[in-house]
């Protein structure tokens, strides 16, 4: 045995030394994502894969034990190889095998491998980072050239029309990719008001009087008791402008603020803000709306102050919210950005008066909480890595690359206590989404890791008890997201003790955090057709006289009725996405099967020539709790104009701007259809769909909307960010405030002056107050028209500077009065404080 063992490691000394070295041909050679056409038939698309060999040594025929792994989010259906066969393993890892027939790859030689995919790409962000080669020893080399954040330092250029367009049949893709040349047009009519007083949201009323309030330090603070975090909190922000408050005793003083409760106030939330000139004054009859009141007030601020003085507009407030469910979805399941990315969500959410925090913590490619007593969840699933049999990690997903990450991709407990903790100061209330039965590959893979450990150690009945998969399951389906195993198996008892189990951590944590939980979200969204069909412990189910359970089509409302009942007995709400509470695209659950006072389902799939956009008002009218979460408008994971050079997929929409969040209309869910997918008018959304929709029955069962952020494409916390911001403050002014053009068909005039007031608050007061606080925020790129010898530049965003470079970006310098020298091959930008938007240039 000695003898074979020392060969082997000689064998191993050999290839080291003469071999073929992979980690040189990883460093070196070049790999390259590229899209040969979107316009092909059947919904296909061709891309190809280029390997350009520069790494000074051949990859001989014969050298044929390696494999490369790479991440493509789009459905492969051929390659168009001899060399190669292309092979999906699970979601969007693919593996590229040589066969017999490869030739080699000389040294300066290059390789382009085409294929067939299902869709499109259309954008720079459907190329996932990281691919990485694989020697005959299981080692992994990630190709340095993809391990870049930016998608277009790996990938070619997306420059003709078949390749930015997303398909040209049956019908042709109509929206327009945007240019610096149209972007100016379109930006012609953006203006803003340089004397401006608002809040956004705008309160539902606002009486401005003469004179204003001058704060000094040698003012104080009265608060009628248990309203200590926000007085403190207003006390914190006047100290940033050098007024520092002290304690009042009594109510009735002059240069006093006062935060009341007052009986004689009635409605949650509700708060009156009165300004005079030597007393200011807060009312409401809860914390929330004191709340309110002192953020309100905060929105009246100055940006800085002079001799430590602050002055303030004399003014009333009479505000309440339009909705009780003013929400933001953050998705940190498929990517992790670290706790602080979530306190600084709270915190903008907690100043725009925004109330719900919906946490997607689990889903295929993540489990991002501590679990007291199920280790695994995080130590296997909260990881991802290249380790085939999933022993220590998930499999690499969404061009995580062959290495677990190094820092903690999760909550842990104490961080979960503290984010509870911090929302519910600021009257959020955090909503924990553990999807299932559907996206669960996480936990179903983390749950078989503690049964392959336990199984030889504590005995099969503990290794099984909270097992989410049936080892004999040989059904078989592919979902959305190309995953053949991520449902969880719904008749196994252990799935039930799996749930109940994490409910009850997540309870004890929420009460650590004294906020108990109220809602639990079980997702249920997407789950693959097939699943469980060729299950034995369904099958014994479906055999069973007493289950009720006749065939797969009732596996998945069974399986809600019993969550449901789980969260009632805990005394919690039970939510989940609307595709998660349906039969079919028509038929919701029956409501009077689940046993919960608050069953609530987020309205999501909106795409208009699809049929299903009035799922919002069925699930109404049949007895759901609903908060409208439209893909169309309310998506921040979409682009902000439609150009590749955008972040974020377009399977909803192909952009939507800060202007789209702005004009969305949640009371005439109907009336938001413009444009189809393809991006034609929409004049007749019946007509369109040859079906008439339902008219919304039970308006009191629809109970606000929130914004969605999935994260597949976002890897830092800087892209989430910007992603979420600007839009965010346009979604609280929908949740909170109903506008006047709002009624009826819509008045352009009255909706224009409404929009040009949001901006010019926007500019002038919020979105500096943004950028002091360091929080990233997207800026529109210039448009640019050229006359001449000089260029023009205005944008969407008022009172924005601009820069231009014509060293590749290496150096910038300020364009004065908006016009700037036209030099061939210059670059252009814009600037808002220390945010700035994306290059652009007149040249080709």
């Amino acid at each position: 045995m000695k003898k074979i063992m020392m060969m082997a490691f000689g064998w191993l000394i050999v290839q080291s030394a003469y071999g073929f070295d992979y980690q040189t041909f990883a460093e070196k050679a070049k790999v390259t994502f590229g899209v040969t056409s979107n316009f092909q038939p059947a919904g296909k698309f061709k891309a190809y894969l280029n390997i350009d060999n520069t790494s000074g040594q051949s990859l001989a025929s014969g050298e044929a034990q390696w494999r490369i792994y790479l991440h493509f989010v789009r459905r492969v259906t051929a390659i168009d190889s001899d060399e190669f066969t292309l092979e999906r393993v699970q979601g969007d890892l693919y593996r590229l095998t040589p066969t017999q027939a490869f030739q080699g790859i000389a040294n300066g030689e290059a390789k382009r491998i085409e294929f067939e995919a299902l869709g499109y790409i259309s954008s720079y962000s459907y190329f996932m980072p990281n691919a990485f080669i694989v020697d005959g020893n299981g080692k992994s080399y990630t190709f340095a050239s993809t391990a870049k954040e930016d998608p277009k330092d790996f990938s070619a250029t997306l420059s003709r029309p078949e390749q930015y367009l997303r398909f040209n049949s049956p019908d042709p893709d109509l929206y327009p990719v945007a240019t610096p040349q149209s972007r100016f047009e379109e930006n012609k009519g953006v203006s803003a008001s340089e004397k401006v007083v608002g809040i956004i949201p705008s309160p539902k009323e606002m009486h401005l009087s003469k004179g204003h309030a001058k704060i000094a330090s040698d003012w104080s603070l009265y608060q009628s008791g248990g309203l200590q975090f926000s007085a403190d909190y207003l006390k914190r922000e006047l100290a940033g402008l050098g007024v520092v408050l002290s304690e009042a005793a009594e109510p009735e003083s002059e240069k006093t603020i006062r935060l009341l409760i007052d009986d004689s106030v009635t409605v949650p939330e509700h708060y009156e803000l009165n300004i005079k000139s030597h007393q200011l004054t807060i009312r409401a009859a809860d914390k929330a709306g004191i709340l309110y009141g002192v953020q309100s007030l905060i929105k009246l601020l100055p940006l800085s102050a002079k001799d430590s003085v602050v002055s303030v507009p004399a003014v009333r407030i009479f505000d309440e919210p339009r909705y009780p469910w003013r929400g933001m979805h953050y998705d940190l399941a498929r990517n992790f950005h670290g706790k602080q990315t979530i306190l600084t969500l709270v915190e903008q959410m907690g100043r725009y008066k925004l109330n719900k925090l919906h946490l997607h913590l689990t889903d295929d490619e993540g489990w991002r909480l501590e679990i007291p007593d199920l280790p695994e969840l995080t130590g296997v699933g909260a990881n991802r890595c290249f380790d085939p049999n999933e022993n220590h990690c998930l499999l690499t997903q969404l061009g995580s690359g062959p290495k677990s990450a190094r820092e903690k991709q999760y909550l842990t407990r104490q961080d979960y206590i503290d984010i509870v903790r911090y929302a519910s100061d600021r009257n959020i209330e955090v909503i924990p989404e553990i999807d299932m039965p559907g996206h669960a590959r996480a936990a179903i893979v983390s749950m078989k890791a503690r049964y392959r450990k336990l199984l030889d150690t504590a005995g099969k009945k503990e290794a099984e008890r909270y097992l989410l998969s049936d080892p004999k399951d040989q059904s078989e389906y592919l979902t959305v997201q190309s995953y053949t195993d991520n449902s969880i198996n719904v008749c196994m008892e252990s799935t039930y003790h799996f749930v109940e189990k994490v409910m009850y951590e997540v309870q004890r944590m929420h009460r650590d955090a004294g906020s108990p939980l109220r809602t639990f979200h079980m997702g249920g969204d997407e789950v693959g057709r097939g699943s469980w069909e060729e299950s034995p412990v369904c099958q014994a189910l479906f055999t069973d006289p007493d289950s009720g359970i006749l065939g797969a089509e009732d596996l998945k409302p069974y399986f809600v009725k019993r969550v449901a009942k789980l969260a009632s007995d805990r005394g919690m709400a039970v939510a989940g996405w609307e595709d998660g509470l349906m039969y079919d695209k028509n038929t919701p659950f029956l409501r009077k099967n689940l046993e919960n006072p608050s069953v609530i389902a987020n309205a999501w799939d909106n795409i208009w020539e699809l049929g299903v956009s009035d799922r919002a008002y069925l699930l109404a009218n049949a007895g759901y709790q609903v908060v409208l979460s439209s893909a169309t408008h309310l998506y921040f994971d979409h682009p902000y104009e439609s150009s590749p050079d955008e972040l974020g997929y377009n399977w909803a929409t192909r952009y939507t701007d800060l202007e789209k969040v702005f004009a969305f209309r949640p009371d005439d869910l109907y009336a938001n259809a413009s444009r189809t997918f393809s991006g034609a008018k929409i004049d007749n959304l019946e007509k369109l769909t040859n079906k008439l929709h339902v008219d919304l029955e039970r308006p009191a069962n629809i109970l606000g909307i929130q914004g969605q952020l999935w994260t597949e494409t976002l890897r830092t916390q800087s892209s989430v960010e910007t992603m979420i911001f600007p839009r965010l403050i346009a979604l609280a002014e929908r949740a909170w405030h109903k506008a006047d053009w709002e009624n009826g068909a819509g008045n352009d005039e009255t909706y224009r002056e409404d929009w040009t007031q949001f901006l010019s608050i926007l500019v002038n007061y919020d979105l500096p107050k943004l950028d002091q606080s360091g929080v990233q925020f997207y800026v529109p790129p210039p448009g640019l028209k050229q006359k001449g010898d000089s260029v023009s530049l205005n944008s969407g965003l008022p009172k924005v500077d601009y820069e231009m470079s014509v060293n590749g970006a290496k150096h910038w310098t300020p364009v004065s009065e908006n016009q700037a020298k036209w030099i061939p091959g210059a670059l252009y930008r814009s600037r808002f404080g220390g945010q700035v938007s994306r290059a652009v240039s007149l040249t080709p």
